[in-house]
């Protein structure tokens, strides 16, 4: 056999590409991974003022999104790593609820949004990824808590000091505070157990302690037979009767042009990327639901509402990124809303991001104010708008030969009036817990983007099937949030891994 032919390419090391991978690897194929970044280096620089994310290498510049409209920055890069995000992530592990299947009218507003399968199908799926990554949290506390066939793998932490201080305020509130699932280890006396720093969201763990698929899954990969190349860029996917017939790449580290062939391929590159490559490929046109590709972006609606406390709010100096409060997930009195969203706590932000959102000695002076703040993360789930988009630029090209990527992005009046109502009752918890006054932090970074290449039954309004097949091409699959026909009010990863782990069983057994 060729060493360029394989059963499966594996396009992203994510958790769809992951997830994927792990159930073609465990059915005997021989499977290739295509990664465009590195593997973190883990150490005390993880701790470092310099270790979140947009501060390290891992932040790509290389291919450079162009943003009109929507973002932080007029020009964004890439979250790039072996393992993906999940290296950087806070952990947060949510399923979907039941009714996030079937979404409101209200949601869908017209945009043709379905999901082609309900919670019961994905369920088994969701289990099976939580003992994957080893979640911890507690179950039958959360008011909008779904069926589950088994409880979470590790039960949840001790609550840090301003943790129980939060919980007490909600609960006098007449909410119902629990604790959040997370991908940290916590019991596993084989590895490092947490140490409870406050360096864990946007930061790669020193000691590896947060459950990522680097550690959870990759490693284990590699041993049973995975070949995963890093720095590898994929350029093109060629088409040919109705078949991905080579995977087109260049290697970071030596500018060779490489070709692969494969059976199977599954793109699994991201909701930005994976467009940019369909598109780049030209593989829109043979799909009868290729206008969607790149259409419909969702990032949900969010902000972190910070309380500023009239001394330290976190007098331990540990993690208390700890709790949720979905009671009004599903609506709130007194307003005219079906659907809102989550409160997550969210700890004291480290100094170093500050100082590199402000520039020079105002944001040095500024971070030393941050002691002072904690808050809580309102997510509002975001309709799904066809003007949303990405699309790319055939006259700006990367040095790789990528045209770029440029985005477009509004939120709806009722995406900012939900996200106004959960942020008001983020103020009351706050205030109630001690807080002086507080301070509204706009999340404009395309972290939670789903929905480029959305699934549904509907061919003409949809790019993707119901096993993630995309539509024209027998053998070709995109499983990252890409996926995604309607955003929740959730973190979007399990819901990818879950998915993930039933889109790779489908395939194996094909």
């Amino acid at each position: 056999m060729s060493n360029n032919k394989y059963d499966a390419i594996v396009i992203g090391s994510g958790f769809g590409g992951s997830m994927t991978a792990y159930q073609l690897v465990r059915a005997g194929m021989r499977v290739l991974m295509l990664e465009r970044g590195d593997w973190v280096q883990r150490g005390p620089e993880n701790w470092g003022l310099r270790g979140s994310i947009d501060l390290t290498p891992h932040y790509d510049k290389s291919s450079p999104l162009r943003v009109v409209a929507g973002g932080n920055k007029k020009v964004m890069g890439l979250y790039s790593c072996v393992g993906g995000p999940s290296v950087f992530y806070g952990g947060v592990s949510f399923r979907f609820r039941e009714r996030d299947f079937e979404p409101e009218k209200e949601i869908t507003a017209g945009s043709g949004a379905e999901w082609p399968f309900r919670y019961r199908d994905l369920e088994p799926y969701y289990t099976a990824a939580e003992n994957l990554l080893n979640i911890s949290g507690e179950t039958g506390v959360d008011p909008t808590e779904p069926p589950r066939g088994a409880p979470l793998p590790q039960g949840p932490a001790p609550l840090a000091g301003i943790s129980r201080e939060v919980k007490s305020a909600a609960e006098q509130l007449g909410l119902r505070p629990f604790q959040l699932p997370l991908a940290i280890n916590y019991d596993d006396k084989n590895r490092n157990g947490c140490v409870q720093c406050t360096t864990c969201d946007t930061y790669a763990c020193a000691i590896s302690a947060k459950n990522d698929l680097s550690v959870m899954v990759l490693a284990g990969l590699i041993e049973r037979g995975l070949t995963l190349k890093a720095n590898t860029v994929v350029t093109r996917l060629h088409a040919e009767k109705g078949r991905i017939q080579t995977v087109e790449c260049i290697s970071r580290e030596t500018g060779e042009r490489l070709q692969f062939e494969s059976d199977v391929v599954v793109l699994a590159a991201g909701a930005l990327a994976s467009p940019q490559l369909l598109l780049a490929s030209g593989l829109q046109d043979l799909n009868p639901g290729g206008h969607v590709i790149g259409r419909y972006l969702m990032r949900h609606v969010n902000a972190i509402i910070f309380g500023i406390f009239p001394g330290q709010a976190d007098k331990e100096n540990r993690f208390h990124k700890q709790l949720a409060i979905l009671d009004y997930y599903f609506g709130h009195p007194g307003t005219p809303f079906g659907k809102l969203g989550s409160l997550q706590q969210m700890p004291t932000p480290p100094r170093g991001l500050v100082q590199n959102a402000v520039p020079g000695l105002l944001g040095k002076l500024l971070s030393q104010g941050v002691p002072l703040l904690t808050g809580l993360l309102a997510i509002a789930e975001d309709q799904p708008q066809y003007d949303n988009h990405l699309r790319i630029d055939p006259d700006q090209k990367d040095r790789f030969g990528l045209p770029q990527a440029v985005i477009s992005h509004h939120y709806s009046k009722r995406d900012l009036a939900a996200l106004d109502v959960l942020a008001g009752e983020a103020k009351k918890i706050l205030k109630k817990a001690g807080a002086l006054t507080h301070y509204v932090h706009h999340i404009r970074t395309f972290s939670h983007a789903v929905g480029t290449v959305r699934m549904g039954a509907d061919p003409a309004t949809s790019a993707l099937d119901e096993y993630c097949r995309f539509r024209g091409i027998d053998n070709l699959y995109v499983v990252d949030g890409s996926f995604m026909p309607t955003s929740a009010a959730l973190n979007p990863s399990l819901t990818i891994s879950a998915n993930a782990l039933r889109v790779g069983e489908k395939i194996a057994t094909n």
